[in-house]
């Protein structure tokens, strides 16, 4: 195991191995144990009971939080004709087409998000291989390939702070919720949004316990579990 230094090792000291905290209270904690020279991201870890091996147990999906990710999303919109306009109104940072994909063939990615137009994909489809392993390839599933009426609020949700879950091939889930100069309101909303999005994306394949644990953690401090019943009981209103 690699040795911790003492900022982390101070801050492991004041969690309770055995406690499952309340999502209120592991939020608390996990501002506290932020303590870098820098504003460290939050981040909600889980475990499911899912077998990614199973297409029917698959969890995928995503959220707008509606306090956002506490950082500038730069979004990058695939489409031609009327839309290209629509596009740049809604605040899309690149816009274009065969000159964008020709640029990402050459080696630039300076983007967050992806979006793209139905009439688009027969050409962006190659770009897979670069963007899809930074998961930045449109997707119908994740709402980054939608209709031209509909790219102002795709490009709109983007911005305000979506964010995309999927479960990994070891059945994890790795989603930031937020930054930890947020207020505990705003990274507790931000929780409530997407872990009511994650128990509604329950695949039909899952017999047994879907969310089997959960934890908060800063980029530079300690696991903090939560109690799986009080996480997974948040609700949007």
């Amino acid at each position: 195991m690699p040795k911790r230094g003492k900022r982390y090792r101070d801050a492991a000291a004041s969690l309770d191995e055995d406690k499952r905290y309340q999502p209120e209270e592991a939020i608390s904690l996990a501002k506290l144990s932020a303590t870098a020279h820098f504003d460290e991201t939050v981040e909600l870890h889980i475990r499911t009971g899912s077998d990614p091996r199973h297409a029917d147990q698959l969890v995928r999906g995503v959220s707008v939080l509606p306090y956002g990710v506490g950082k500038p999303v730069r979004v990058l919109v695939f489409t031609q004709g009327e839309a290209v306009a629509l596009a740049e109104r809604a605040g899309a940072d690149y816009v274009g087409n065969d000159d964008l994909i020709k640029k990402i063939e050459g080696g630039w990615s300076d983007f967050d998000v992806s979006i793209a137009t139905p009439d688009m994909m027969g050409r962006v489809g190659r770009l897979g291989r670069i963007l899809g392993r930074r998961g930045l390839m449109p997707n119908p599933r994740t709402g980054t390939v939608v209709q031209p009426e509909d790219v102002p609020r795709a490009v709109e949700e983007a911005k305000k702070g979506r964010v995309e879950y999927r479960l990994d091939c070891t059945a994890l889930i790795h989603v930031p919720i937020g930054k930890a100069s947020f207020q505990e309101y705003q990274l507790l909303g931000n929780l409530t949004t997407l872990m009511d999005n994650i128990v509604r994306s329950r695949p039909s394949g899952i017999k047994g316990q879907y969310i089997r644990s959960a934890f908060l953690s800063t980029t530079m401090g300690p696991s903090i579990q939560m109690d799986v019943a009080g996480v997974t009981e948040l609700k949007v209103e």
